[in-house]
């Protein structure tokens, strides 16, 4: 796909293109910040049905089907007056649709999912809920914060998880019986994320009182704090980085209760327009990458590699060793991003506008994940089988996991 393009379809296709002489729309739009064309539209119709039961789609306007299948469509465009303007996408509709999990009324805000069969899940009432990701049946309500929960994530057994929200607080949970099983406190501002470093013994929240914390789960304590950010921190990551990276070193030895801390760096994405990047053992900070907008999320893609997304809709990949410029900039829409999820060396972003598309390890845009209409989807990943995406219209949705 062309990185300034990107083809849009309507949010039903799949529904809209199942009978005879239906219709669904499809646009290209152009992604360029200077660009002042306009989106480009076009129509699919339906002209029958194989034997299969599949439709035969045809398109006009310089799009074409090349592949429909139930779950997917392919399409291309190519400008008959500019051969060298041809885009293409493979758009990806749901296999289950999970909306009785939340209040249909009421945003789904944070989201997590195990290769165990469960997924976990706060909306904007302040409901907070285990449930079933083969079936969307509510297992646990996780009952103990207070207003909404920004953050959740499993730890790496499954069967613990960690929430961070506007009450200030990190709490973690034992997902077999419901119960709270340990509180943190320290923050000034909303826990707006977390990581967890290994196992978990450790593990790192950021906040909008502009500093993130490392703590000892064990006992709850605070072992360290990064601050003097301007603003929130709105997204950090914990990767493993390469040996020869310099990660600077501790002025004073840690403690036994940092553990596995060595050979990692924190980065941080920042509502001043920044990336920044520490060493999560040394406290030292290694680099700033100057955006062009506040960075919502940030993420690792292997040892070397790492991405933001910007409000502006900008995606920023990052090489560690030559941070000054980065390896490209992109865009899959031109709203704020709003989640990133690394997969096989690409990654899934998520976006304000409702759009969700997988960037592969070439740096390529050629997934869209459809479904919402508008509403943004505000969390965005994956187990080893499906996708799953929370989303302002109070739906949970679930994809097959097709990436080759």
């Amino acid at each position: 796909m062309a990185s300034a393009c990107r083809i849009l379809v309507q949010c039903d296709w799949q529904l809209a293109l199942r009978e005879t002489d239906g219709k669904a729309w499809i646009a290209l739009q152009d992604l360029s910040d200077t660009s002042a064309k306009p989106t480009l539209r076009g129509q699919l119709i339906n002209c029958g049905t194989s034997s299969a039961g599949l439709p035969y789609v045809e398109g006009n306007n310089g799009f074409s089907v090349k592949n429909i299948s139930k779950e997917s469509l392919h399409v291309c465009y190519n400008d008959a007056s500019n051969q060298s303007t041809t885009s293409e996408m493979t758009f990806q509709s749901t296999t289950g649709n999970f909306a009785s999990i939340h209040d249909k009324k009421k945003s789904v805000i944070c989201l997590d999912a195990t290769d165990g069969g469960l997924g976990m899940s706060s909306s904007s009432d302040g409901k907070f809920k285990v449930w079933q990701t083969d079936t969307g049946e509510v297992r646990r309500d996780l009952v103990g914060h207070i207003g909404d929960v920004y953050t959740c994530r499993f730890f790496p057994s499954g069967i613990v998880a960690l929430s961070g929200g506007a009450d200030l607080r990190l709490k973690v949970w034992s997902i077999e019986t419901g119960k709270c099983a340990a509180t943190f406190l320290g923050h000034k501002g909303a826990v707006l994320d977390t990581a967890i470093v290994e196992r978990g013994r450790n593990i790192v929240s950021c906040s909008r009182d502009g500093t993130a914390k490392l703590w000892d789960c064990s006992q709850q304590m605070c072992l360290d704090t990064f601050e003097g950010m301007a603003g929130n921190i709105n997204g950090i990551s914990v990767g493993v980085t390469e040996n020869s990276f310099d990660l600077g070193h501790p002025e004073n030895p840690p403690g036994e209760k940092e553990v596995l801390t060595e050979g990692k760096m924190l980065l941080m994405a920042c509502e001043n327009n920044t990336l920044l990047s520490y060493g999560l053992q040394s406290r030292k900070k290694i680099f700033q990458y100057d955006c062009s907008d506040a960075v919502n999320c940030c993420t690792f893609l292997s040892e070397n590699i790492v991405v933001c997304g910007a409000q502006n809709g900008k995606l920023s990949i990052i090489d560690l060793r030559n941070y000054n410029v980065p390896l490209k900039e992109m865009k899959t829409s031109n709203s704020a991003v709003e989640s990133l999820y690394s997969h096989r060396g690409g990654f899934f972003t998520s976006a304000h506008d409702g759009s969700c598309h997988y960037v592969n390890n070439q740096y390529d845009s050629f997934l869209s994940l459809t479904g919402p209409d508008c509403d943004p989807v505000y969390r965005v990943v994956c187990n080893s089988s499906h996708v799953f995406t929370a989303c302002r219209d109070g739906n949970i949705r679930k994809y097959r996991l097709n990436i080759p």
